[in-house]
């Protein structure tokens, strides 16, 4: 696969359950994450519209904290999401490669966590995949921490 959409794959970023998270760039250069769903899900008419309610969803939620939705096409024969791309380690990632945070660093990451889940739940949404390998730690201290996909929806 070279291309999702207008979007030019670099690489993959990350892989779990529902597919496959990509770096790719929009035809003008800016960087996106693009997630795909996984072919046999693709298949499943409710996993479908599940996915169409997520696009949905996650266009409706803003914040400093939150990778905004770009593009989406979740009648593609493998539906996708794209969002802006935070550049950075995951939480996961930082923690494993650096230990354990200082008091002032725990404290900021709290404070944009909860910035970031106020505003997905003033959408009336529940972020159903929280956890450290979704965080990215962005290198822009006024952007603090961005949640790198948003599978909020519900």
């Amino acid at each position: 696969m070279e291309r999702i959409g207008p979007y030019a794959i670099e690489r993959v970023l990350g892989e779990g359950g529902m597919g496959i998270v990509y770096l790719a760039r929009s035809r003008g250069g800016r960087p996106v994450a693009v997630k795909v769903a996984r072919a046999e899900l693709a298949q499943d008419p409710a996993f479908r519209e599940r996915f169409r309610a997520e696009v949905t969803a996650a266009r409706r939620v803003g914040g400093f904290h939150t990778a905004p939705v770009v593009d989406a096409d979740p009648d593609a024969p493998l539906p996708w999401l794209a969002t802006a791309y935070i550049p950075g380690l995951t939480l996961a990632e930082a923690l494993g490669s650096q230990g354990p945070m200082d008091e002032a660093a725990l404290r900021r990451l709290g404070a944009a966590l909860a910035e970031a889940l106020q505003a997905i739940h003033a959408c009336g949404l529940v972020h159903r995949d929280l956890k450290p390998g979704n965080i990215v730690m962005a290198p822009d201290a006024a952007a603090g921490f961005g949640l790198r996909h948003r599978a909020c929806c519900r």
